[in-house]
C-alpha cells in the first residue's frame, strides 16, 4: 500500500566551492543566531555550518548539518579534489556516532540545520545572508513527497542521551528534576 503524497517546499543551501574564501562567518553568525539568549556569544562548535579547509591547495568547503542518524555508514566513497583525497565523512551533512562533528560541544546532542526559521521569519538563512562572496545561495522547490512520520526533535535529542548515558540515568534525572520544581 503507497502512502499519500503531498507537496512539499524544500529548502537548501547551495554550495559554490569558487567563491568560498574560508572567512568563516557563517559559522560565527550561526552560532550567534542559535546561542541562548540569541546572539548573546559565538562558539563556531556550535555552529550548523562548518567550513572545512585544507591548508595545501587552499580549498574551502561550507557543510551545512543535515540528519541525525543512530548508525555509521557501511562504506565511505573516496574523492579526489585537486589531487588530495578526501572521503565521505569530510562532506557528509550527518550527525553519527562515528564523529563529533555537528554535535552540541557540552551535551553531545546533534545539531540540525534550521534554516534560521525564527518568528519573525528571515528571508533566507542568515549563513547566506552573510556570506560575503555569494558561496551561499538559498533556493526553494516544490517536490511531491509520501507523507512520513518524522521523529520529533525531543525524541532525537532524548534517543541520543539514552544511548550516550543509559535510559535508567535519563529516567532518575528527569525525576530528581520534577522533584526540585
Amino acid at each position: 500500500m503507497q502512502g499519500k503524497k503531498k507537496t512539499k517546499i524544500v529548502k537548501t543551501i547551495k554550495i559554490d566551492l569558487d567563491k568560498c574564501n574560508g572567512c568563516r562567518a557563517c559559522e560565527v553568525i550561526c552560532s550567534a543566531f542559535h546561542a541562548t539568549p540569541k546572539y548573546s556569544s559565538t562558539n563556531p562548535a556550535r555552529a550548523r555550518i562548518r567550513v572545512i579547509h585544507d591548508p595545501l591547495k587552499d580549498v574551502y568547503v561550507p557543510v551545512y548539518a543535515g540528519e541525525y542518524t543512530a548508525a555509521e555508514c557501511n562504506g565511505r566513497d573516496k574523492y579526489v579534489i585537486d589531487g588530495k583525497e578526501y572521503d565521505e565523512c569530510a562532506f557528509c551533512r550527518a550527525s553519527c556516532p562515528s564523529r563529533d562533528l555537528f554535535k552540541e560541544p557540552d551535551s553531545g546532542l546533534p545539531l540540525k540545520c534550521d534554516m534560521c526559521e525564527d518568528d519573525p521569519p528571515q528571508k533566507e538563512p542568515l549563513c547566506v545572508q552573510w556570506c560575503l562572496n555569494d558561496a551561499l545561495t538559498y533556493e526553494e522547490r516544490e517536490e511531491e513527497v509520501e507523507e512520513e512520520v518524522e521523529q520529533a526533535e525531543m525524541e532525537i535529542g532524548l534517543e541520543a542521551l539514552a544511548n550516550k548515558y543509559g535510559l535508567g540515568k535519563i529516567m532518575d534525572t528527569v525525576a530528581r528534576m520534577s522533584m526540585s520544581r
